[in-house]
């Protein structure tokens, strides 16, 4: 779904079992850990690491594009909830805090 709604960005998956291949051919560059009995994932994957241990220098190098879009999400949330919020604050003291429905149901 990203690579189709964002064909400029690069896509990095992330698996360790069978169940992940389809995931790592999916996306751009795939990442396998190699697990005792998993023969799978060590042909399907772009580059092995061998526990999850080396996956956390791994994450650091990629993860700070996703750190700061997850930090640009909280930001939005935050502001989403002002926005909706502070009207009805102001209508209550606007109307002294009478039973009044400031937004419609279907906002619930």
């Amino acid at each position: 779904m990203v690579k189709e709604h964002n064909p400029k960005k690069i896509t990095l998956a992330i698996g360790d079992g069978a169940n992940d291949i389809r995931m790592l051919k999916a996306a751009h560059i795939g990442v396998g850990i190699a697990k005792k009995y998993d023969q799978q994932i060590s042909r399907q994957a772009d580059y092995m690491i061998g526990e999850f241990k080396l996956l956390k220098p791994l994450m650091f190098v990629f993860g700070s594009e996703c750190y700061r879009r997850n930090c640009q999400v909280i930001l939005f949330i935050l502001f989403k909830s002002l926005v909706i919020s502070f009207p009805i604050f102001w209508m209550g003291f606007y109307n002294f805090f009478t039973p009044f429905q400031f937004y419609e149901t279907f906002i619930d």
